[in-house]
């Protein structure tokens, strides 16, 4: 087989796997069952499609040949005339329907996101089954070891199984309840996406997108402020990728970044969602993100940056959700704007929260005001701490470059 075709194979199954899933979830009935024939109909494909041809339509045909292996399946398993009687037959149009497939997508985030689930399995769950992320991926994300996320996974799994948790978009009555879980999920996807936990690329593109893809569709689904404000504070981050890596693949800061590589449409887009965030409704916790981030975007260079609006604009973030890690941003902030000292007697203040202590980019940041602050010694400690936390490969180089040149 040629190594092309494996690249093709490869990229449909980033950009189309968690489609195929959902759908298959809907039309199967069961998780695993569904997990189980979308990997089948993926090994089919690598097996048909260099003598056959490769289908039009590549998402339609993995979704039938999928349907197909779950019934082969359930045919094994001795109850395929239950099944068809609640199934009818798929047909090649009702898999080529983008809209149910798109429904599919919001139907499995919502089925993670229910309420009869604990908010850790929500997320984790998600954000394995919508976006594939592996275990480990999620441990970073979540603060959490490898091994607590698979036992959430299977949990979570099993229960949705045995309390016949419904596998449907809720009615309109019920969706505000289950809307703030499902927004910190949307946004934990895109920020595993617009920078990665691990690996040597600090961009996902595809996890990103398919973020603010979801994004959209809740803005028709469930017009609220949260919602345009996620979107907006998206996509305000994301006009800055292009900036974000030199053409070696190594970090570049917020503060380094050509400018003129940031996105201006992309820009434009996000202040116009923050514009209908802030004229619908009081700011919430991701509309307070997105007008730091434009502010941020407004800038011509990190020297014009408004930093007192930026750090008020924090004092109300932080009033609304007090985590460390919101202290974290403010206490950078005031470093920047007011003084390097009284940023850091903010973050030692942090060094005692336990899910901080392990986190990279609170040594990182503490390490840079430390090195700025002219305390080369503490400073070197803190990047040797942060790096290794850290399994990002452009991160390792730029804390190693830091050190470096300390």
């Amino acid at each position: 087989m040629k190594p092309s075709f494996n690249h093709y194979l490869n990229q449909l199954y980033r950009q189309y796997s968690r489609q195929v899933l959902a759908t298959l979830i809907r039309l199967l009935g069961d998780f695993q069952l569904a997990e189980e024939a979308m990997q089948e109909a993926f090994a089919a494909a690598m097996q048909q499609w260099p003598q056959q041809g490769t289908p039009d339509n590549p998402k339609a045909w993995l979704i039938r040949a999928g349907r197909n292996k779950g019934i082969d399946a359930i045919r094994r398993r001795q109850y395929a005339n239950d099944y068809a009687k609640r199934q009818p037959e798929l047909t090649y149009e009702q898999a080529l329907d983008e809209n149910a497939v798109a429904d599919d997508m919001l139907r499995l985030i919502f089925t993670c996101c229910h309420p009869g689930l604990s908010r850790d399995a929500q997320l984790a769950l998600t954000l394995r089954e919508v976006c594939g992320l592996t275990t480990e991926q999620l441990a970073s994300g979540l603060l959490v070891p490898a091994e607590t996320v698979a036992q959430r996974i299977v949990r979570a799994k099993r229960k949705i199984k045995t309390a016949g948790i419904a596998y449907e978009i809720p009615q309109s009555n019920d969706l505000p309840q289950r809307l703030r879980i499902v927004l910190d999920v949307i946004y934990l996807v895109f920020n595993e996406g617009y920078s990665r936990s691990d690996g040597d690329s600090i961009v996902d593109s595809s996890l990103a997108s398919q973020a603010i893809e979801l994004a959209t569709q809740l803005t028709t689904l469930l017009p609220q402020t949260e919602v345009y404000g996620l979107l907006a504070l998206m996509l305000l981050h994301d006009a800055r990728k292009s900036a974000r890596q030199d053409l070696k693949g190594d970090l570049i800061t917020l503060e380094e970044q050509d400018r003129n590589l940031w996105d201006k449409q992309q820009i434009k887009q996000g202040t116009q969602w923050l514009l209908k965030a802030l004229l619908s409704g009081p700011p919430g916790i991701y509309s307070l993100q997105a007008a730091i981030a434009a502010v941020h975007a407004e800038s011509a260079d990190a020297e014009s940056t408004d930093w007192a609006q930026i750090i008020g604009l924090y004092d109300r973030l932080l009033a609304l959700s007090p985590t460390p890690v919101v202290a974290l941003n403010r206490a950078v902030a005031v470093a920047m704007g007011e003084s390097l000292q009284a940023g850091l007697q903010l973050l030692d203040q942090l060094s005692g929260h336990k899910a901080i202590q392990n986190y990279y980019l609170y040594h990182s940041a503490r390490a840079e005001l430390l090195r700025r602050d002219g305390q080369l010694q503490a400073a070197r400690g803190a990047y040797e701490r942060a790096l290794n936390l850290t399994q990002q490969g452009p991160e390792k180089r730029y804390l190693q470059r830091r050190l470096q040149q300390l």
